[in-house]
């Protein structure tokens, strides 16, 4: 009996440290490193961090989707769009950021909460019986793919892209949604 006990401890400390192993791994594999600008191009160009991005739930929310741009005119006003997203059968330009240049010709545009949930997962921000903000999932998100994001000049002509991917959630990800669902923080329709 004492035998059976100290196998059963020890094979389930192994089986816990290869599950912390891998959810460890699973973190570190999801960093990317910072994107540059490419010091041979004279004109305006834009990079985004991160340029690939889960369409989890959870993730999206906690995702920091930031543009980055240079080569425009100083203290000019920046917008970003995603061409050709597919609404109901359609291609449509989706405005997701907008920003302000500064005396440099730099620009930084966050995309916002409500662009990540009404315009990239398509879903609706509710509240619970606790008043606390919930996640309303109505329909699927964009469809995974590659997409190309536009800076577009409000006083100048000057434009910038750069390519911005969407995948499907990880099963991690599906994992954090699940939780989300069970805690009242995510809810489907």
């Amino acid at each position: 009996m004492q035998g059976t006990r100290k196998w059963f401890s020890k094979d389930l400390l192994v089986k816990a440290g290869l599950i912390s192993s891998v959810f460890f791994f699973m973190l570190i594999g999801c960093a990317s490193s910072p994107k540059e600008f490419d010091p041979n191009i004279k004109g305006p160009q834009m990079i985004v961090e991160p340029d690939t991005i889960r369409l989890g739930v959870a993730r999206m929310k906690d995702t920091k989707i930031v543009f980055k741009g240079k080569g425009f005119q100083p203290e000019d006003s920046v917008f970003v769009k995603l061409l050709g997203v597919d609404k109901n059968g359609e291609k449509v330009d989706v405005p997701i950021a907008e920003g302000n240049v500064d005396n440099f010709g730099y620009f930084t545009a966050e995309v916002g909460i409500l662009v990540k949930i009404a315009e990239l997962l398509r879903a609706k921000l509710g509240s619970n019986e606790k008043m606390e903000t919930i996640v309303i999932i109505t329909q699927p998100p964009i469809p995974e793919g590659t997409y190309t994001a536009k800076a577009v000049s409000m006083e100048s002509e000057k434009e910038a892209q750069c390519e911005l991917v969407f995948k499907g959630p990880s099963l991690l990800d599906r994992l954090k949604d699940w939780i989300g669902g069970l805690l009242g923080k995510i809810e489907k329709k």
